[in-house]
């Protein structure tokens, strides 16, 4: 099974890996920006986006997507961005393949653990019923119940599709990521190491990378760089997209 992708530019591979409950086109208005320089490959995890659905969701089998993504791609070295989860796949695949990472980039998340705090969102997209939402609008208004940031909701909406006229429906594996959602916060395991290059960016306005993760990244990730994106959340990279650009950009050349 071969994940999902869209393939933008020519050049140095650029892979970019998104967040939990996200996907590739999260990335499109940043890709075709990188895409001026690079060949840029914004992939969807399994169970999110167009990529396939699975039973099996936790760090090993996601970093092995991507591992078989490089292979069907022929893709020899790459430089691999993560945000969040997407960023946790990224920092165990580095680890593991390290030959086929030239350098990393991992935005908004640590190496270590972190506890589950996504179960409101993920109760109220169960709660949404397509038999009686007939419409963006609806679904809206429902999960607000559950989700009061309209920002938020957005980005979690951008998972709805028409199946045929007057049908919504959800692309994610929903059923498998409420199950499984203990599994995103999992840490790095305590052996995983990457000597390469590597920055980590944090939004100065978000909480998960904070003074005491520098330690912890510095042990996994000997050569890494920590930089501060201003004015930005966790979404970092919609928040701050121009700041966000120049700092990778910036590291890779």
């Amino acid at each position: 099974m071969l994940l999902h992708s869209q393939i933008l530019g020519k050049g140095q591979p650029l892979v970019i890996l998104h967040g939990f409950l996200g996907m590739s086109d999260n990335w499109k208005t940043l890709g075709n920006q990188f895409a001026e320089h690079f060949e840029v490959h914004l992939v969807d995890q399994r169970n999110h986006g167009r990529s396939f659905h699975s039973d099996d969701f936790y760090y090993d089998v996601l970093a092995e997507d991507i591992k078989h993504y490089f292979e069907a791609h022929h893709i020899k070295e790459a430089i691999l961005l993560g945000h969040s989860m997407g960023g946790k796949t990224a920092m165990l695949f580095a680890s593991k393949y390290p030959e086929l990472v030239n350098k990393l980039v991992v935005a908004d998340i640590s190496p270590r653990f972190y506890p589950v705090h996504h179960d409101t969102i993920l109760t109220g997209l169960n709660s949404l019923d397509f038999n009686i939402l007939k419409s963006r609008g609806q679904a809206d208004k429902q999960l607000a119940n559950y989700v009061s940031d309209f920002g938020t909701r957005q980005f979690l909406l951008k998972n709805l599709y028409w199946v045929e006229k007057g049908k919504l429906a959800i692309r994610i594996n929903l059923e498998t990521l409420t199950e499984h959602v203990s599994e995103v916060g999992e840490a790095l395991p305590l052996h995983a190491k990457y000597e390469g290059d590597t920055l980590f960016l944090r939004g100065d306005k978000s909480e998960y990378i904070g003074s005491q993760d520098e330690a912890i990244i510095k042990n996994h990730f000997p050569k890494a760089d920590i930089v501060t994106i201003v004015n930005a959340g966790h979404w970092l990279h919609a928040e701050n997209p121009l700041d966000f650009y120049d700092a990778v950009t910036n590291f890779v050349n």
